[in-house]
């Protein structure tokens, strides 16, 4: 044999080899994150000194998310460079962690499964010895709970814990504050960069809110509770860097006068809609440039209503924004083709983008709606409601935001080319989309809710077929029922109530798995990703 058939030989062999290896049981798992690629925006009427701001952004999100591996996981090189397979490495990058976001599964040998209250207390640590342990700082969502050396809990801040990434982007803050040409964007990376280094967010808050001339937003800090599965306490970081679209914001805006009559449009006893949201409200329309830390990590959020202080909601508002560029991908990547797999003939053609983007909208409305106290002297929502405060919060928002959008639609007030049946079953695609997130979240845990609590009312039917038919004067009394029954939940602070109808509701039944089955066998994704 001469020297080049032997390399053809040797090639050939090593291709043979090559195909006879195992696949990677992580192609799947990372094939349900469909590729999205965010496009280069237009920036040619930002300024250059916007554009140093921009990479200023761009720098303090890499270091929210450097922070938000250490505080929901610990330290990312370590568990990265143990994995060898590239898809289950990916698949670790995609969960920050080795933990299935879905599931809280652990998908790494050597790991246990997540633990409800994952990296932000002891993992010995019981509910009994938390409540039994006399400081006020453990309530704080900006502590971690740690043992101390005689093995006794101790709260470290977080502007202690991490100080090292936070005084990195202090200094980022203050020089783009110092390139902006915009006193209000000034005024606020102040502000925020203040926050950052002593845990107090109200007045970063105010000056967020106040910043209504910039064409571009960095939304930075400890913002949800979702991970904090435990006391649903603790916040974790996350940043999100985005340009504004102007002119759907200009139209958004028209709807923010009307906050108060959004809010005695609910249904229910008007004693439980006595919050009054504060009038400096305001609904941006972005594209987003980048995601960071908690934002990142596995489902993405197509919308933000922020902030989520009570004292700031009730003295200034919230600002809702769409991330509109996101919201299409998830439409045309998932939602959309949900539908053409799910529904019967006859409401695909319900299946609308306008009406799911306007979903969309009110449902970030909604969460700037209904009660942030108890009525009856429990104090906050979130503190007379413990676990289950996150999961009514988006029952409501759901809820509430489709049955806005049904209202709005009957009297023709949002002029987009859909129609009330067109939301109904958009949402419905969504829903049942959604259930996919399993019951290990807050967010996942409100969609199965909210579809079992409309299959019990007979707001829609599952053929043979495995396709749905849907009933939309049912479906819209359902909901309308079940808004007034999480608003009641929410002014009383009836925990009791609240855990045992999380319960109830919350169980998976046998059409998710025949659901699930049906949309991995069209390869249909859970979610997306970013290239």
């Amino acid at each position: 044999m001469n020297k080049s058939i032997a390399i053809i030989a040797l090639a050939l062999l090593a291709t043979v080899s090559c195909n006879r290896a195992p696949k990677s049981p992580f192609i799947r798992k990372v094939s349900e994150y469909a590729i999205v690629k965010i496009e280069q925006p237009d920036l040619s009427d930002i300024t250059d000194n916007g554009k140093e701001v921009l990479n200023l952004y761009r720098f303090i999100a890499d270091e929210i998310d450097a922070i938000y591996w250490e505080q929901y996981y610990g330290c990312k090189d370590s568990l990265l460079n143990e994995i060898t397979d590239p898809f289950q490495k990916l698949y670790a990058k995609i969960n920050y962690g080795p933990w299935d976001r879905f599931t809280g599964k652990s998908f790494v040998d050597g790991y246990a499964d997540r633990l409800p209250g994952a990296g932000f207390y002891p993992a010995d640590m019981t509910r009994e010895e938390f409540d039994a342990w006399d400081n006020p700082d453990k309530n704080s969502p900006y502590t971690l709970i740690r043992r101390a050396e005689d093995g006794s809990l101790q709260a470290v801040w977080y502007h202690d814990a991490f100080r090292e990434h936070l005084d990195r982007i202090q200094s980022y803050l203050i020089a783009a504050s110092g390139i902006t040409i915009k006193p209000s964007v000034s005024k606020y990376l102040q502000a925020k960069a203040q926050a950052l280094l002593t845990d107090n967010y109200y007045e970063s808050a105010l000056a967020w809110l106040d910043m209504d001339d910039s064409k571009m937003d960095l939304v930075i800090g400890p913002n949800e509770t979702a991970d904090d599965q435990l006391l649903g306490i603790k916040r974790s970081y996350e940043a999100f860097v985005l340009l504004k679209n102007m002119a759907r914001t200009e139209e958004l805006m028209k709807y923010v006068s009307r906050i108060e009559e959004f809010q005695q449009d609910l249904p229910g006893d008007s004693a439980f809609k006595t919050f009054q949201p504060g009038t400096g409200s305001n609904i941006f329309s972005c594209n987003a440039l980048y995601y960071a830390g908690k934002a990142n990590a596995g489902v993405k959020v197509i919308a933000l209503n922020l902030p989520y202080d009570a004292d700031v909601q009730r003295d200034r508002g919230t600002r809702t924004i769409l991330l509109e560029n996101i919201i299409n991908a998830k439409y045309n990547h998932i939602i959309n083709p949900t539908g053409q797999v799910l529904l019967e003939p006859d409401y695909i053609e319900h299946l609308s983008q306008n009406a799911f983007f306007w979903n969309i909208v009110f449902r970030e409305v909604a969460h700037g709606l209904g009660v942030k106290e108890t009525v009856n002297g429990k104090g906050s929502v979130e503190d007379a409601l413990g676990r289950t405060a996150l999961t009514f919060e988006e029952i409501k928002a759901n809820a509430a935001g489709i049955l806005l959008v049904c209202k709005l639609q009957n009297h023709y007030d949002i002029h987009d080319l859909f129609t009330k049946e067109d939301a109904l079953t958009t949402f419905f695609a969504s829903l049942v989309r959604s259930e996919r997130f399993g019951d290990g979240s807050a967010l996942g845990r409100a969609n199965i809710i909210i579809y079992n609590y409309l299959q019990e009312a007979g707001a829609f039917q599952r053929k043979e077929s495995g396709r749905y038919i849907l009933d939309f004067a049912r479906m819209e009394a359902a909901l309308s029922d079940l808004t007034a029954l999480v608003l009641k939940t929410q002014a009383t602070g009836d925990k009791e109530f609240a855990l045992d109808f999380e319960q109830r509701y919350s169980k998976l039944n046998d059409n998710y798995s025949t659901d699930l089955m049906n949309l991995g066998l069209e390869k249909i994704p859970a979610d997306i990703r970013f290239k």
